[in-house]
């Protein structure tokens, strides 16, 4: 219609075909083809001029116009270039893209298959997998620039923040995480959760910064109502056991806050992915003693969590207390020793409006001589302000490499 429009706008169609008074015939219309002449040279082709018109048709037919010329196209006449033609062909391109993905995937599928290097570390990403006859989950961490103190070496933190990780991944990667912080979906369902009360650590060496290391850990059963969770740290390139690490949690009631016995269904949850085996490290039966003002060296008060240190319990993750314990270990000491173990027991929870005090109290050696060397050993207390325990502790200490004498004369 538009070209029809247009070619109308330079040559005027008869009149009857603009009087909208007139009435429809079958007979063709006689139509001008004075446009229509023959070229010399052209082959016996006809050019065709602008006011030439296309043959009508009837019912669908093309039908022939007295006196018209017949107008045809040679077979060997190539198609008109236009934008459509000139694409190139987007099936070939999408097979040779699916080609090159097909055998990156063929490629990749066959790793496993192929020997590994010694330094190459398995789970680069640090998701972490279930190993060992799905008993034993392990993970992979780097060691961030933030996760060291000013010797370039890991923190006590740092390690423990690491076995923290793998026991929640553990159960996550397991299927038994429910809308809770650990807590199964039984556990849910009881208003129940997992709290620690006892935490057994032997540092062997320190990963400094860049180091990958590799962190087992798996679960026991431990007593009637408990349950022991065990870790072993390596160095991710060289296997070399690096912590171990052993803990006992028992269940407690989020509302009423009392502890719990272990509800049978949660048990059958649990108790699928409990490993027979001793704990990696040796109970210490030694009794843990309570200090007071008299009996500590050290005293630092006025400790307070923020809201940054609460978990999604809403109490003071465990790994905060580990911090303010050590704010009352003297300086010089936090210098040239570092923490070789560390027994922690966990008699009560704080939220975030408690106020602390830290207590400690060095032993084993002359108090005033800590820098000459050997194995030091400090008693520790963390207690509301109105002296209800929450942590009672004990730590060894040996000298790092490089020592300096120091006096730590309260």
């Amino acid at each position: 219609m538009v070209a029809t429009s247009a070619t109308s706008s330079f040559f005027p169609l008869p009149s009857s075909s603009l009087d909208p008074t007139a009435k429809t015939t079958n007979k063709p219309t006689s139509t001008n083809f004075s446009g229509l002449s023959p070229t010399p040279n052209s082959g016996g082709r006809m050019k065709v001029k602008p006011n030439a018109q296309a043959p009508p048709k009837i019912n669908g037919k093309r039908v022939g116009i007295p006196g018209s010329v017949e107008i045809s196209k040679p077979d060997n006449e190539p198609a008109p270039r236009t934008f459509i033609n000139q694409l190139p062909d987007w099936s070939m391109l999408l097979a040779a893209i699916t080609t090159v993905f097909l055998a990156a995937e063929k490629q990749w599928m066959m790793l496993d298959w192929k020997p590994r290097r010694s330094d190459v570390i398995m789970d680069p990403f640090g998701l972490g997998r279930i190993v060992q006859d799905g008993l034993v989950f392990r993970q992979n961490f780097s060691i961030r620039s933030y996760e060291i103190g000013a010797d370039r070496s890991a923190s006590i933190e740092t390690v423990m923040n690491h076995l923290q990780e793998t026991a929640l991944n553990h159960v996550k990667t397991a299927g038994l995480l429910g809308d809770g912080f650990g807590s199964t979906p039984e556990m849910v369902k009881k208003n129940l959760i997992w709290v620690v009360t006892r935490m057994q650590v032997v540092v062997d060496k320190y990963p400094t910064w860049g180091d990958v290391v590799e962190v087992d850990t798996w679960v026991s059963k431990s007593g009637k109502n408990g349950m022991r969770r065990d870790w072993l740290v390596r160095d991710g390139n060289t296997g070399e056991i690096l912590t171990r690490a052993s803990s006992v949690w028992v269940m407690m009631n989020k509302v009423t806050r009392r502890l719990s016995k272990i509800p049978e269904e949660v048990r059958g949850e649990i108790e699928p992915y409990f490993v027979d085996s001793d704990p990696v490290i040796a109970e210490d039966s030694r009794k843990l003693t309570k200090l007071d003002d008299k009996t500590a060296d050290y005293v630092r008060s006025g400790l307070t969590p923020r809201w940054s240190d609460l978990d999604v319990n809403q109490h003071v993750n465990n790994v905060k207390y580990i911090g303010w314990i050590l704010e009352s270990a003297p300086v010089g000491m936090m210098e040239s020793q570092k923490l070789k173990s560390m027994t922690l027991e966990y008699r009560r929870e704080c939220g975030r409006d408690s106020v602390l005090q830290s207590l400690t109290a060095v032993s084993g050696c002359d108090v005033g001589n800590l820098g000459t060397g050997g194995v030091v050993e400090c008693q520790h207390l963390l207690r509301l302000q109105d002296g209800a325990e929450v942590v009672r502790g004990r730590t060894e200490w040996s000298t790092k490499t490089s020592t300096t004498t120091w006096d730590i004369t309260p």
